[in-house]
This record gives structure tokens, sequence and C-alpha cells, in this order.
């Protein structure tokens, strides 16, 4: 098919507004995406073979992580590599709603442009789709290309979308004008998936309740020592982000044999969830049971220690 008359219109507009930066974090061709497990992963198949010698979209796989961070896969097995003549323009309604958004896209919200090498993040404003020096913020927006584009951008920088629709247009023989940089859609071909005027693909994120997990345990000294200090840490961390928490109320429980110990310590102090107990002079020989527990944002962890005192 001939290049859809909308091909190239984020771009060519949106120039106009602001000088467009490459967009924080985008990585060269053949870089290495950020590691992540592919989960709610959804499969779309395109019709193929539409129109020789254009881009030829035949499959799309979007997933996302628990943290919220949306990948799509778009096969492109026709374009081994990344050309400077090609054009990706992905279109997404993010609140799934035709009565917000663009008017002549009906209900895109956002537009993700991957152009010349650079990608950026547009937001329809009422009247156009533009960004304007960072806004709307895309510190989480990535490429690699290796057949086909692998695009990933944090659910959060698409407005907080749970369920959107996207669309998806690729172009090749774009000339670019070596002064002015401006781009020539003469001779261009390109591919639309869904085809056929088939309209959107749907997508639901879907998000894991986030835990907390207990990484690492260590006491100080190794075993409790009748009438000294004793300290049990644990470094905690979300299992959504792998954040480590630096705040949250902490419990402390021990006992010595069947003496019931006041933590003197019980918080999280540089990122450990800490609890200090005073072991008695008299408890030598005595079994010690504590445990530290923290609650951050209503999750909770527990890690539990036992030993025989010195």
């Amino acid at each position: 098919m001939r290049v859809p008359s909308r091909i190239g219109l984020v771009g060519m507009v949106a120039a106009g507004v602001v000088a467009l930066p490459t967009a924080a974090g985008a990585l060269p061709q053949g870089a290495a995406a950020p590691a992540a497990p592919a989960k709610n992963s959804q499969t779309y198949e395109d019709s193929t073979g539409e129109t020789p010698g254009a881009p030829d979209i035949t499959r799309i796989v979007v997933s996302n992580t628990d943290a919220g961070m949306i990948t799509f896969r778009i096969n492109v097995p026709n374009r081994p590599q990344l050309g400077q003549d090609m054009l990706l323009d992905l279109f997404v309604d993010t609140d799934f709603n035709v009565a917000t958004g663009s008017p002549d896209i009906p209900g895109v919200d956002y537009v993700i442009e991957l152009a010349r090498g650079e990608v950026n993040l547009y937001k329809w404003d009422g009247s156009n789709f533009t960004r304007r020096f960072g806004d709307p913020p895309a510190v989480s927006l990535r490429y690699t290309y290796s057949g086909g584009f692998t695009v990933s951008i944090s659910a959060a920088e698409l407005g907080n979308t749970k369920r959107f629709r996207f669309y998806i247009e690729v172009i090749g023989g774009i000339v670019v004008d070596p002064v002015t940089g401006d781009l020539d859609f003469t001779n261009a071909l390109g591919d639309a998936a869904p085809g056929g005027g088939a309209g959107f693909f749907p997508y639901t994120v879907i998000l894991a309740k986030p835990t907390l997990l207990v990484r690492k345990v260590a006491t100080t000294p190794k075993a409790p020592t009748a009438g000294k200090r004793f300290t049990m840490t644990a470094t905690v961390a979300r299992s959504d982000t792998g954040a480590v928490l630096r705040s949250g109320r902490v419990t402390c429980v021990g006992r010595a044999g069947t003496q019931a110990l006041k933590a003197q310590v019980a918080r999280v102090v540089n990122g450990a969830v800490t609890c200090t107990w005073l072991i008695p002079k008299k408890a030598k020989g005595k079994p010690f049971r504590g445990s530290a527990a923290v609650v951050f944002e209503g999750l909770r962890a527990t890690r539990s220690f036992s030993a025989r005192i010195r």
C-alpha cells in the first residue's frame, strides 16, 4: 500500500513546535535492551506481503513487567537493519476512549515516533501532538532494532494506562534533506498494523501485587552474648522495582529463655531493618529467639533468628 496520509504526521508537525531532543536513554541500534522478565505477553499477527518493497510488519508481541514496563516487539523481517530511510509511528489510545485524544486518529493520546535513529514521545495537547522540553516525560523510553523494533516505556509515562489500544505504521524509502533535515515522503512505502482498516489492537496491563523480599540477614556479633548488645539486620526490597527499603514501621521481638527483651533499636538504618537488644548478664546458655518485621505501604516482611546465648 502507499504510505497512509498520517504517516510522518507527528514528526513533521511537532518539529515546528520545538527543536526535539533525543529521548533520554535512547539506545543505539543493536544495543541490549534493559533485562526484565516478560509477563502478560500477548501476540498479534499482521497480514503480510501487501506492498512489494515496503517494510512488512509480520508479528507484534506486547508484554509488561510487574513494575509496569511495557514492551512492544514489532517484527519487520524484511528489514534486518534499521535504515535512515525508515520511520516508526506507534499510536496509543491510553484510556481506551475514542472521545478523548486526537479527533483525526480517534482516541489517540500519545504517539511514540522513531526516526533518524531517535525515539521520542508526543502527547495530544488539544490541537496537536507535541513535545516541549521533556513534556511529556519519557525517561523510561528505550528502543533497540534487530529484524524489527523493540520499544519499551513505563505505563506511568503513558498516563498510568491500565488498558489501551494501539496502531502501528512503519515506512521506508524516506529521503532526508542533508541540509534542513526535512523528510521527503514522495517515494516512501509503508505498512500498517493492524492492516486492512481493522482499527486498533487492544492490550490490558496486568500488574502483580508487589511483595517485600528479605535479601540478606546478618547478626552482630555472630551469636548473642550475655551482658552485651546483639543486633540483627535484614535488607528488604520491593519485588516489583527491586528498590531497597529506606523507611518503614519496624517491630522487634526478642526473648532470652522465657524473658521478653525490649528492643533498644527498632528502625530502618542505612537501608537495613535493624533490631538491637541488650542480652541479660545471667542469660548465658539460654536460648535466644528474635524476629524483625517491617511494614511499608501495606506490605510486610518478617525474618526470625535463634541461637544459644554464649
